[in-house]
């Protein structure tokens, strides 16, 4: 998947709800977590749309996503708590495509995986 093309309308929520005064890496982290926080309404489905080392997700595996991570956990990039097979794990959102039926709840994910797509870092 190639860098996805500027959207100037999630450039602008991105920059005025999320990262606004965040002036380094351990804000812009922050910021995240907490926009994020605020706008996932949980549980919610997802299912897993690309294959990560750190985690154990399968490409079309589904699950519910109950909570984040604590915010020390995602200083780096950002994790969810699943649910699967009865066990409890963090994963990073960034493999996870929102299937609620939230707008609000999916808007969030997407802004999140468009900051990846585009390189952007804490």
């Amino acid at each position: 998947m190639g860098r996805p093309r500027e959207q100037s309308d999630r450039e602008h929520r991105i920059v005025e709800q999320v990262i606004v005064d965040a002036y380094d890496s351990v804000e812009r982290a922050m910021s995240w977590y907490y926009y994020l926080e605020g706008k996932l309404r949980m549980p919610f489905a997802a299912s897993c749309m690309v294959k990560r080392q750190s985690s154990p997700l399968k490409v079309g595996e589904r699950v519910n996503i109950v909570g984040m991570a604590s915010e020390d956990e995602c200083m780096s990039e950002v994790l969810v708590v699943v649910t699967r097979s009865k066990a409890k794990l963090a994963v990073p959102l960034g493999q996870l495509k929102c299937d609620s039926g939230d707008e609000q709840t999916c808007q969030a994910v997407e802004d999140w995986h468009y900051w990846l797509a585009r390189g952007y870092a804490f």
